[in-house]
Formats: structure tokens, sequence, C-alpha cells
């Protein structure tokens, strides 16, 4: 008797160390709304580059277009609105499953969370904005693709496994997007919205539906 009680205390601290060291708190229906948000702003970046084409100039049969800083900041400007939306909608979102769960939002795996998560992000974001100002744009799609999905292994060891898993398609989405030319838009919508729509329903019906 006494060593069946052992072997259950062992499994207890066991399960409240892994439960400490992991966010769990990470709502599902945060990832559907996040992939909504991606394929809205591609909708609308789809428009720029139309509107973008329909204003070329032909002058002795060459085709003259606009600035490309003007498309790119309007570019920048609905990556930031999506961005934005993300966030705050995962934050709140996650607050109120974390209160539904009789837990803090904020403690010791959120902050793990954030910094294995957070590393990848600000520094793809940055070697992004560094092809803008060496004018790769073909490439800034599959840069955003590769480093999201590497934030998301990194950061999967801290919350559910299948964070791990959508990071891995979209390194694969990255990688393909990267050797089929001029298809980034399409590759970053199927990635950033599709995918999050995919694994965001999976979780909520694994995780939060209950």
């Amino acid at each position: 008797m006494e060593e069946k009680d052992y072997l259950r205390d062992i499994k207890e601290i066991k399960q409240m160390m892994s439960q400490s060291s992991q966010f769990l708190s990470l709502s599902g229906l945060s990832g559907i709304l996040a992939g909504i948000y991606a394929l809205i702003g591609a909708y609308f970046a789809n428009s720029l580059f139309e509107n973008f084409e329909k204003s070329k100039i032909i002058i002795d049969k060459k085709y003259y277009y606009p600035s490309n800083e003007e498309i790119t900041l309007q570019l920048l400007f609905i990556a930031f609105l999506v961005i934005a939306f993300s966030i705050l909608t995962g934050i709140v979102l996650s607050h109120f499953k974390a209160k539904k769960q009789g837990e803090k939002l904020w403690n010791i795996s959120t902050k793990k969370l954030l910094i294995n998560f957070g590393f990848p992000l600000i520094t793809g974001g940055l070697f992004a904005l560094l092809l803008v100002k060496k004018e790769y744009y073909e490439l800034i799609a599959p840069t955003t693709l590769l480093f999201y999905g590497l934030g998301c292994i990194n950061a999967s060891k801290n919350t559910f496994r299948d964070v791990r898993y959508l990071g891995i398609t979209l390194v694969l989405i990255g990688l393909i997007s990267t050797y089929n030319d001029g298809y980034g838009l399409l590759f970053w919508a199927l990635g950033f919205g599709v995918c999050h729509i995919l694994y965001g329903s999976i979780m909520y019906f694994k995780y939060d539906r209950n």
C-alpha cells in the first residue's frame, strides 16, 4: 500500500513539474482567428499588387512602374496590422482560458515560451527588413515563413506539441516558396492563413472545447 502511494506521489510531482514548465493556456481559437486575419491581409496585399500592375506606364514598348517604396510601405502596414491583431487576440483569449483553468497567464512558463519563440521571430523580422532595404522582395515571404516556423519549433517544448508540427509545416512551405519564385503571397497565405486555421482548429477540439 505504501509503495503504491509512493509511486502515485512521484507521478503527481512529475505532472506538476511538467505543467510548471509548459504554457497550457494557449488558445486554439486564437490560432484560427490569426489565420483569418492573415487571409484578410493577403487579400488586401493582392489588391495592392493588382493596382500596382494596372498603374504601369508603357514608354517605347517598355514597362515603367511607380516607386516600389510606396507599395512596400503599404504591405508593411498590412503585415503590422495582421501581427498586432493576432497578438492582441492571443493575449485576450489565453487570458480567459487561464482564468477558466484557475491559473495565472503570466508565470515562468510564459516567460520561457516568449523567449524561445521571440528570439527567432525578432531575428526573422530584422532579416526581412534588411531584405526590404536591399530590395530582395521575392525572399520576404519565404523568410517570414521560415523564421516563424523555427520559432514555433523552438517554443513547442514550452507548450502543446501541436505547435511543433505547425512549425515544421511552415518551414517546409517556406522552403518550397523560396524555390518557386513569384508565388510568395500565395504560400504566405497558405502558411499563415490556412495552416493557422487548420492547426488552431485541431488544438481547439483537442484542448479547449472541454
